[in-house]
């Protein structure tokens, strides 16, 4: 569960990350960094698309800055993943929401 999460902080199970991350079921990749900053490319998501969760859950930044390639979109829909893209305190409330009853995943840009 995530406990909190305000511009560039989230607190995870009492621990606070401060850069962006995925939230596995089994681990915290907390040295996720996309190729271009502002911008989620299917490259970007390749450690997720090898894991094959049901639903990812994109965090898009506090005031949602971050853009998701079309191609990403497909490359999920292709592979039967679900996707949710939200401003990221939205993306954190549907996490918690479903987390404990689906395979999610959940890709979370933390500032912008």
């Amino acid at each position: 569960m995530i406990d909190s999460y305000s511009f560039g902080n989230i607190i995870i199970d009492g621990k606070k990350f401060i850069k962006d991350l995925i939230i596995f079921p089994e681990k915290i990749n907390s040295s996720w960094r996309r190729k271009i900053g502002h911008f989620l490319s299917e490259d970007d998501i390749s450690e997720i698309l090898d894991y094959k969760p049901g639903i990812l859950i994109i965090g898009t930044g506090a005031s949602g800055l971050m853009k998701v390639d079309d191609k990403v979109k497909e490359k999920l829909r292709s592979l039967g993943i679900e996707s949710i893209i939200k401003k990221t305190s939205d993306a954190v409330a549907e996490y918690n929401r479903i987390c404990k009853d689906k395979k999610v995943v959940c890709a979370l840009h933390l500032t912008c």
